[in-house]
């Protein structure tokens, strides 16, 4: 099927919700992906974070063959050995106690809120059930995320939303005027991702964990994007030496398959009981087989590796003439360009082979964590020509 028709088929059936990039994607080899006509692309992108091990990965692959070939689902009425795997492996390695897995970062998300607003509840009664965010923040599309999302811009069309949340600047000021005597939990990215990748202050998260602990106020710490290995550690919370009291992932968890996870810290560990929140898929022993595949492999030198492919990868990108600032940690890279316009450097990109997002006004690449040093220059490259020409 030529693109053309691809493109207008996708219109006919699909919802309008995407502003998509003139190009299929059919299949592909780790951080090189290869469209309905064969030409080649360098990934920057990874699906939003989300392939891991970029595409096609054989290790991968035979985990979630292996399951399928098992069982592909089992409510969670049931036992599955695939979803105790993972929490044992998720809890050792963050020092978690409990696990709820859902679909999608969203749910991660919105689990947290419940999550928080139960705990306090359960100890303080009614009446304590706000919960901070910062501004500029992205937390999901669901009504409860989109209400927690710190952004006027997605604040339209879906009103009346869901009360509750109160937006603050990332200080420690903005965050005491933001507390009152109804806040249960303030949640944070720590990476805001969505707005431009844009890296907390360390002394302000420090400050924050220290300020929230006094007031047995809940720190929610959003690792939907900047988690499993994305940032050259297993998660980021780990750069800003603070231990969260909830943690949310999802995206790059199970490598390429819906799954999310909110993870429950001492504080919160048995706050969720039978009946008090729930997923169908949630857990899906397929996604979970995947996600140990990755999980397995995020070892110290995997991530050691990515932090060093991350300083080569930023170090050039700083000399491309053109680019003003380069921010994020690992491989969340955001771009400010001093002229040229982010969304038309992307589509030049695209025509020249190389495959990046946007972020606002910036340029975002999030290439899978195994990406080649050969592929990371010939991104470079495509990226110099483009930004420079």
């Amino acid at each position: 099927m030529d693109f053309q028709t691809i493109k207008e088929e996708d219109a006919s059936y699909l919802a309008g919700t995407y502003r998509r990039f003139p190009v299929a994607l059919v299949s592909g080899k780790g951080a090189t992906l290869t469209d309905e006509a064969g030409k080649k692309y360098i990934d920057f992108g990874s699906g939003i974070a989300v392939n891991t091990f970029g595409v096609n990965d054989e290790v991968w692959k035979e985990a979630v063959i292996r399951q399928l070939n098992a069982i592909q689902h089992a409510s969670n009425l049931y036992y599955t050995l695939p979803q105790i795997r993972l929490a044992e492996l998720l809890t050792k390695r963050t020092g978690a106690k409990k696990v709820f897995f859902g679909n999608s970062g969203a749910e991660a998300n919105e689990c947290a809120i419940k999550v928080a607003r139960k705990y306090s509840f359960d100890k303080y009664g009614e009446g304590r059930y706000e919960i901070v965010t910062l501004k500029k923040s992205f937390h999901g599309r669901t009504i409860a995320t989109l209400s927690a999302t710190g952004q006027e811009g997605f604040h339209r069309y879906f009103g009346p939303f869901v009360e509750g949340f109160v937006y603050a600047d990332p200080t420690m000021k903005g965050i005491r005027s933001a507390v009152t005597e109804k806040t249960c939990a303030v949640m944070v990215e720590l990476i805001q991702g969505e707005s431009g990748v844009n890296a907390l202050d360390g002394e302000f998260v420090q400050l924050l964990a220290g300020f929230c602990k006094e007031r047995d106020i809940l720190l929610i710490v959003d690792e939907v994007q900047t988690g499993n290995g994305r940032t050259g550690r297993l998660y980021a919370h780990q750069y800003y030496g603070v231990t969260p009291d909830i943690m949310t992932t999802a995206k790059g968890l199970a490598g390429g398959l819906p799954l999310g996870a909110c993870l429950l810290f001492d504080k919160t560990a048995e706050t969720l009981t039978p009946g008090t929140h729930g997923s169908t898929f949630g857990g899906n022993p397929i996604a979970c087989a995947g996600a140990v595949s990755v999980l397995e492999r995020l070892d110290e030198n995997l991530l050691l590796e990515v932090q060093g492919k991350s300083a080569y990868l930023k170090t050039h990108l700083s000399r491309i003439r053109g680019v003003e600032e380069v921010t994020g940690l690992g491989f969340m890279i955001g771009l400010s360009l001093k002229e040229k316009k982010a969304s038309e450097v992307a589509t030049k990109c695209l025509e020249k082979g190389l495959l990046v997002l946007t972020a606002h006004d910036k340029l975002r690449l999030l290439p899978p964590l195994n990406i080649t040093k050969d592929e990371i220059d010939e991104g470079l490259k495509l990226l110099n020509e483009v930004i420079e020409a």
